[in-house]
């Protein structure tokens, strides 16, 4: 019995459309049940620096009348790349040789910004006619947490903070401990249509490597495969961004 007589078979039919089905079910099942991944980056821009110069003269950066040799503003960007929604999730920024002076915070794509966990509010907080004793100064200095109502896919989460790092190594983290999240470093790179560059450019590599064969095999003229080839060169990150992009709408339909 030949392929196509198979296919005619109607119980044939049935089962390979049982295991299509079957198939289908546990790749959405799979995606559904991957542990969702949370990745973040950090920027660090220069605002100030505290000098001494015997001619010009100097000049001081302070905060609350304390000198600081350093003064940065970072921006920690925190993304929820999962097919999945969350709810109450607790933040966690921090650093062990930085000081975290002030901030500002959003949830991109909307008009709210973020409040402290009830914890952290409570540990930090100061009665009228007080003054912040110095254990919660070294945790506001050190630690911020939050609480997010609702993460939902793609949502991304922006911090602002004034800083003053201690050390050469300037460094600011995010710690996340929610069930089924998992939070990961990224370091920041370009982007195309959203989509980081050295992936695009992957996967563009991968499409641009198919489509050259197809030409080179199937297009007679010497120039045009040429012309079209260093076309698919030169343009190889729009098709894997557009590729990327195109499975991330997938992956968001099948999850729904």
């Amino acid at each position: 019995m030949n392929i196509s007589e198979l296919l005619e078979a109607k119980p044939a039919i049935a089962i390979l459309s049982g295991i299509g089905g079957i198939a289908a079910a546990l790749i959405t099942q799979w995606f559904l049940n991957k542990r969702a991944v949370f990745r973040y980056d950090v920027i660090h821009n220069r605002v100030g620096l505290s000098a001494d110069d015997d001619i010009y003269g100097s000049v001081r950066v302070t905060w609350n009348n304390t000198a600081l040799n350093h003064l940065f503003l970072s921006t920690v960007r925190v993304a929820n790349e999962s097919m999945k929604d969350f709810d109450s999730v607790v933040v966690r920024i921090f650093s062990s040789n930085t000081r975290l002076l002030t901030e500002f915070t959003a949830i991109e794509g909307t008009t709210r910004t973020l409040e402290y966990t009830e914890e952290y509010a409570g540990r930090i907080r100061v009665t009228d006619g007080s003054e912040p004793t110095e254990d919660q100064f070294a945790l506001f200095r050190r630690q911020r947490d939050y609480i997010v109502p609702i993460m939902n896919r793609g949502q991304v989460l922006r911090f602002e903070f004034l800083n003053s790092p201690t050390s050469d190594a300037q460094a600011i983290w995010v710690d996340i401990l929610h069930k089924g999240v998992t939070c990961k470093f990224k370091k920041p790179v370009n982007q195309i249509f959203g989509v980081s560059q050295p992936r695009a450019a992957f996967v563009g590599t991968v499409i641009c490597l198919m489509v050259v064969g197809w030409v080179v095999t199937s297009v007679s003229s010497v120039k045009v495969a040429a012309v079209a080839s260093f076309f698919l060169g030169w343009l190889v990150l729009i098709p894997g961004a557009l590729a990327i992009l195109a499975v991330r709408k997938l992956r968001d339909a099948l999850a729904g």
